[in-house]
């Protein structure tokens, strides 16, 4: 119902762009899949896929074809014949044949019998849809990838922007701390200029942290085809690490890896088609038609008018036994095969990429998780740090440079540590992928 409402939402126009939408990363990820001009357009190879299978099929249906024509011979061609013929030996005659007026109609039925090509084709056509079902699919999981990257962006803006409010807020008390210390003649005028200027400085600065939000949200909004001027809102969620499932790489048959081999057998089948021009092809031809003649026009005249009119038919088989063409056709072969040996290069290297993709992804993912629990240690001491050094500062035994370096500490610790789980992240959508399991996205929160 959730997703049924945010679909009404954003189809209809910007009526409710004012409102902002929770959008979590399984809506943010369907939403793509539905409205993203990538998904549509691969959901239409496949549609064009069913019409080049059609296409491919009417090549082995009877072909059926009509014609008609009416001609008008002014001048009649005229023959010499032999002055026997008509009894008058020793002289030639000439004699024109024809009529002036000639229609005919015709139709004419053409069935293929034998035609290893087209054979080859209907085999080919089976592969060639499943090639675009897996192109689509492809398209699906980079689709996800992309969408997930961007969201994680987002919400890591938004931490930022936390981070900076928190460290805004600190920076705040410690301006009135000041503020009051001066005011009972227990700080000097520098040190509450010094505490203001470090304050102006984070509000100036909280600022371009909204602009980025700002951005991250609109390539979000980009990613999954949605109206950049709706705006919308993440739900609250944890951000902190998952230990994801290992999963030997040996057994997952990645989309890529599905995608080549089907591209490897539609190359074969494309070499099968070229040797297919050394088989000979046999047709069944018909005909039928309609022949009129006369000295006037002979469409809705008979014979009472000077028109005759009769009916002809013929049929046949055609038969084409190639013989010699130069060699192309063993060219062509050449070619399709050394298409098909690159396609094997590509394989190999796609798998060899596969796993360097996944040892990089669990590599940074131990890295990235060490730097978690590093940060987040070091944001628990920064904080303790500045409690102890807000009130040595209060007893005179610390100076507000102390205490503004401790505040850039915990803004600096706080960062770090944002950054820290955004790079776990990425790093779990690479792996996701090269695990062949980025479907997992849609089905957990951050």
């Amino acid at each position: 119902m959730k997703k049924l409402l945010i679909g009404l939402l954003f189809t209809t126009g910007f009526a409710f762009a004012q409102d902002p939408v929770e959008l979590d990363l399984e809506e943010a990820v369907a939403y793509a899949l539905e409205y993203k001009a990538e998904a549509e357009k691969a959901r239409l190879d496949i549609k064009n896929a069913d019409a080049r299978i059609a296409e491919v099929r009417a090549n082995a249906l009877p072909n059926v074809s009509a014609s008609a024509n009416t001609t008008y011979n002014p001048l009649l061609q005229e023959n010499v014949l032999p002055g026997e013929i008509f009894g008058i030996p020793g002289q030639d005659i000439a004699v024109a044949f024809g009529k002036e007026w000639t229609s005919n109609a015709n139709a004419q039925l053409t069935q293929t019998l034998f035609n290893q090509q087209v054979f080859t084709g209907l085999k080919a056509a089976k592969s060639t849809k499943e090639f675009y079902q897996l192109n689509a699919q492809l398209t699906n999981e980079e689709i996800i990838e992309r969408v997930a990257n961007a969201y994680y962006q987002v919400y890591q803006a938004q931490q930022m922007l936390e981070n900076l409010q928190s460290n805004l807020e600190l920076t705040e008390q410690t301006v009135d701390i000041v503020k009051g210390l001066f005011e009972n003649g227990l700080a000097k005028k520098i040190d509450f200029d010094r505490s203001k200027v470090a304050l102006n400085n984070l509000i100036a600065n909280r600022q371009q942290v909204i602009n980025s939000v700002a951005l991250s949200e609109n390539a979000l909004k980009f990613m999954i085809g949605m109206p950049i001027a709706q705006e919308i809102s993440l739900p609250e969620q944890t951000f902190k690490p998952e230990i994801l499932p290992e999963t030997n790489i040996e057994e997952v048959e990645r989309t890529e890896l599905q995608l080549l081999n089907k591209q490897l057998e539609l190359l074969n089948w494309q070499k099968k088609a070229s040797l297919a021009e050394f088989y000979p092809s046999a047709a069944l031809v018909a005909n039928y038609g309609w022949l009129g003649q006369g000295d006037v026009f002979p469409v809705g005249n008979g014979e009472d008018k000077g028109v005759y009119w009769s009916d002809l038919a013929a049929v046949g088989v055609n038969i084409s036994i190639p013989i010699f063409n130069g060699g192309a056709t063993k060219s062509r072969v050449k070619q399709n095969q050394i298409e098909i040996e690159k396609a094997r290069e590509d394989l190999k290297d796609t798998k060899l990429a596969m796993e360097l993709a996944h040892a990089n992804a669990v590599a940074q993912l131990e890295n990235s998780l060490l730097t978690i629990r590093t940060q987040e240690e070091n944001v628990a001491l920064a904080r303790e740090v500045l409690e102890d050094t807000q009130n040595n500062y209060g007893l005179g035994l610390a100076s507000l440079n102390d205490m503004l370096d401790v505040e850039r500490d915990l803004a600096a610790a706080m960062n770090n540590l944002t950054n820290a789980r955004l790079e776990y992240k990425l790093a779990e959508v690479q792996l996701l992928r090269s695990q062949g399991q980025l479907e997992m996205l849609t089905n957990k929160t951050l």
